[in-house]
């Protein structure tokens, strides 16, 4: 593969992460440059930072407004009803409800079991609480629904809405293979949709000096396993990412209205050979507490909506070689024999 002109730089959020706008992806009146430079511009924001806002994403507002309030009245149901649609045990099937402090986040990559690393990794605990949707033709991963008269329009309106994000990620998937050379559905070809994943998420208020004081966490910094997440925002804030240009320090990923942030995920960056970048990232306290209780202060509840897209399970995930002076670096794996590494040490 040839070296990739650079682009005229993207815009830039006030914490120097790009915003790109993938409108020439939808508009019938854009052009092959445009496409083209807008492509350029998502991929040098994936090699320099992992992390890029994207405008004109293609997933409608209302639709998003709606996901949030039906994720929030999920959220305030009892925790008896919430359970009656819970995350099976183990970590092989990733569906349904877990309660605060059943997921444990880590980078760790494991393939053995040793009890006193997973015993140490789960001292702090992670305070939140998920809901895992897939698609209804993954017979790996079956989904776990609330029964109809707990919630009777979570099943259809996270159906639709799963496929809904896939649309988007599709246009994103088409500009990073255009903007890394490729063929424009190159990366599309490896990507059904049947094996990505929907997750509401929701961080419940908890006393600030635990998160402080390290007793509890919201989420640690880990990258992601999949091609790329799509996420999604309230307007809380408390997302970070490892700045690029001092490692362990992190940035603020302020919530912009009309955009998502999208990175990049631990196998695209094998699977393009170490050419696009997965970046750590957390989850810390809000900017803003608006609670208190007592003189203690609360952090604020944060709700977020990430999707993960992945490949297919069972397609070869070959290093991309872009030219002789870069082989290869990794052998050839599948979705399903990485995702099994990096699961064991979650659940």
């Amino acid at each position: 593969m040839g070296s990739i002109s650079e682009p005229a730089s993207a815009h830039a959020s006030p914490a120097n992460i790009p915003i790109v706008d993938l409108r020439s992806f939808s508009s019938p009146d854009s052009t092959t440059e445009d496409r083209r430079t807008a492509a350029e511009e998502l991929v040098k924001a994936c090699r320099e930072v992992g992390f890029v806002y994207i405008q004109n994403h293609g997933v409608p507002q209302e639709e998003l407004n709606r996901a949030f309030e039906v994720s929030k009245k999920f959220y305030d149901l009892p925790t008896e009803a919430k359970l009656k649609a819970p995350h099976p045990p183990g970590w092989a099937v990733h569906r349904g409800y877990s309660w605060p402090g059943l997921e444990k986040v880590s980078n760790v990559l494991s393939k053995t079991d040793d009890e006193e690393s997973v015993k140490q990794l789960r001292e702090t605990q992670d305070f939140k609480e998920s809901y895992e949707v897939g698609s209804e033709n993954n017979p790996n991963q079956p989904n776990v629904w609330p029964p109809d008269d707990v919630m009777p329009e979570w099943r259809p309106f996270m159906t639709s809405f799963y496929w809904t994000c896939f649309e988007a990620a599709k246009r994103i998937l088409r500009a990073l293979a255009l903007g890394i050379g490729l063929e424009e559905d190159h990366l599309l070809r490896y990507h059904s949709g049947d094996y990505n994943q929907l997750r509401l998420l929701h961080y419940p208020p908890v006393p600030a000096q635990a998160i402080e004081g390290g007793k509890l966490a919201r989420m640690p910094a880990h990258t992601d396993w999949s091609t790329m997440t799509m996420l999604f925002q309230d307007d809380c804030g408390g997302l970070q990412v490892e700045d690029p240009k001092r490692p362990g320090d992190f940035i603020d990923v302020a919530p912009i209205p009309g955009t998502l942030v999208m990175n990049v995920g631990d196998l695209l960056m094998r699977w393009s050979n170490d050419y696009l970048k997965s970046t750590l990232h957390r989850v810390q306290l809000p900017p803003r507490q608006d609670r208190f209780s007592g003189d203690e202060r609360m952090t604020r509840a944060r709700y977020s909506i990430p999707y993960f897209i992945t490949t297919d399970p069972d397609r070869l995930i070959e290093c991309l070689r872009f030219d002789d002076e870069h082989p290869p670096k990794y052998d050839p794996i599948t979705q399903r024999e990485y995702s099994a590494m990096r699961a064991r040490m979650q659940y």
